[in-house]
């Protein structure tokens, strides 16, 4: 890809109209200064001292704030959360960024998804991270929420030129994107063809019909908890995917972590990913490739140039420490002379 057809595609960036269906939690971060910790009188244990607070969209959320740092035009939020601070306190992250939340359901049966991340100040990356505290719904969503999630999914669908669907919660029905809804989507697809569909599931990718999907290398082979570097091989990938691909019935992406994405359409293609050295925080990488990949498609981009786009937005992002990063257009421009370069070596 040359420079000039880079800019033309994020050129279009801001005429882009995404929806994001799915789970959308609050990341909320507690800096803590560990000079300040003191024992509890009660239990002897240390009290840690608390000295700022962060919070900001995730899960869902941080597929749109990567949207929002790219540019794109119009941001509209489809889910249910809780009636509560934690609620609050993620509409107004999300209305920062300029995006909708007219269509999450505010429930009073249900609390809002929260992953709660005490850090220590001044240390960067995993060392500086405690053990997190998760807030989830462990419950079957109700078939009112239901209701209200797939109307507001009929109001928006005819307003927008992409569907992204984040399915974050690994319990079956007890998220947002239930068995019913994935059934819905497959029919809003066939009748909504200038619509993007595109689903990412941590755990159900495989249940989902006419939709573009991204899978990351494990979930493309069904394989469920790798270990930590493992990785599949390109031979088994490219032939488990083209299979995945025909079940699925559209365009599909597997992440290959630093050796880049898999396209099948059908043909496969491996578009090679930016080498990134020094230290990396992956969290949210497959999110932010989301963001880069989706709206370049609805830009006018081959899923060949959409996957080279996602890589250069999650090289960068990888690059940020101790938080979620996301990628400016200046930036994956950046990112694109860097690979420009690698490839030509």
């Amino acid at each position: 890809m040359q420079l000039d057809r880079l800019q033309a595609l994020l050129g279009q960036f801001p005429t882009r109209r995404i929806a994001v269906l799915g789970d959308f939690f609050l990341d909320k971060y507690l800096e803590i200064d560990p000079a300040l910790g003191e024992p509890s009188l009660e239990t002897g244990r240390v009290a840690h001292q608390v000295i700022s607070i962060r919070r900001s969209p995730g899960a869902a959320g941080t597929v749109v704030n990567n949207l929002a740092a790219l540019g794109a035009g119009q941001l509209h939020a489809i889910g249910a959360i809780g009636d509560d601070g934690e609620g609050y306190d993620l509409c107004q992250g999300l209305e920062r960024l300029k995006c909708s939340t007219n269509g999450l359901l505010r429930c009073s049966d249900m609390m809002t998804p929260t992953y709660l991340k005490p850090c220590d100040t001044g240390v960067h990356g995993l060392e500086g991270e405690h053990s997190r505290y998760d807030t989830k719904n462990r419950l079957p969503t109700s078939e009112s929420t239901v209701d209200g999630i797939i109307t507001n999914l009929e109001r928006i669908l005819p307003e927008i030129d992409a569907l992204i669907v984040m399915d974050q919660v690994d319990q079956a029905d007890c998220g947002v994107v239930t068995a019913v809804v994935r059934d819905h989507l497959a029919q809003f697809a066939r009748q909504y063809p200038h619509v993007l569909f595109w689903a990412d599931s941590r755990r159900f990718i495989r249940q989902f019909r006419n939709v573009t999907i991204k899978a990351n290398q494990f979930e493309a082979v069904h394989q469920l908890n790798p270990a930590v570097g493992e990785e599949v091989s390109l031979e088994e990938l490219n032939r488990l995917v083209p299979k995945l691909r025909a079940e699925m019935g559209a365009t599909v992406f597997v992440t290959c972590a630093d050796r880049g994405i898999l396209t099948s359409d059908p043909e496969i293609t491996l578009v090679p990913g930016v080498r990134v050295k020094g230290p990396i925080d992956p969290t949210g990488a497959g999110d932010s490739a989301t963001a880069g990949a989706v709206l370049s498609l609805t830009s006018g981009a081959t899923p060949a140039e959409a996957a080279l786009v996602a890589n250069l937005v999650a090289s960068t992002t990888v690059q940020q420490l101790g938080t979620t990063g996301t990628a400016s257009p200046a930036q994956v421009c950046e990112a694109l002379a860097e690979w420009t370069r690698q490839q030509a070596n």
